[in-house]
């Protein structure tokens, strides 16, 4: 039997009730987010049933929200099935105040570079990683680059007149 996006949901609805939730499918990928506190057992679930073996992590990231209070940071992970040629979109939400999230580094080692980088850029603090540190940015900076904390040009700018340009 093949694995459909109906399967999948079932599955997780099964296991985890309601604390999965907000199933959607953009461009077919199913999409559902979960607390911050079941990732790693959301993760090793799907991990780890044999029907479903999402066992290839193809990218984790985080996306800012600011005007989303109490889930201003979002870490998304992407997951492939092998197997079954199917992807999914894990989500998790925090706050900006404690970013604090589940490290997956035991179950996908390839999440190890994907959590140092997220960090590094968004301040996601991925509780139990092996090396949380800067990895492109330097260990100076004082803040996360990728967060909308600042405004994007200055207005009073002389230089940024549109007559400048010739519009």
């Amino acid at each position: 039997m093949a694995l459909t996006n109906d399967t999948i949901k079932q599955r997780l609805t099964e296991k985890f009730g309601e604390q999965v939730q907000q199933f959607q499918e953009p461009y077919g990928m199913l999409t559902f987010e979960a607390p911050k506190e079941l990732n790693l057992k959301v993760l090793q679930f799907l991990f780890d049933e044999d029907d479903l073996a999402f066992r290839f992590m193809t990218d984790l990231q985080a996306v800012h929200y600011p005007d989303n209070k109490g889930r201003e940071l979002a870490v998304v992970y992407h997951l492939h099935s092998l197997t079954a040629n199917v992807r999914i979109r894990f989500k998790v939400f925090t706050d900006i105040q404690t970013p604090d999230v589940f490290s997956a580094t035991a179950l996908f080692s390839a999440a190890n570079w994907m959590e140092r980088e997220t960090y590094d850029f968004y301040g996601i603090n991925f509780i139990g990683h092996p090396n949380l540190k800067r990895i492109l940015n330097v260990d100076e900076m004082d803040y996360f680059p990728m967060r909308k904390e600042y405004p994007l040009e200055e207005q009073t700018r002389v230089d940024k007149d549109d007559e400048m340009f010739g519009r």
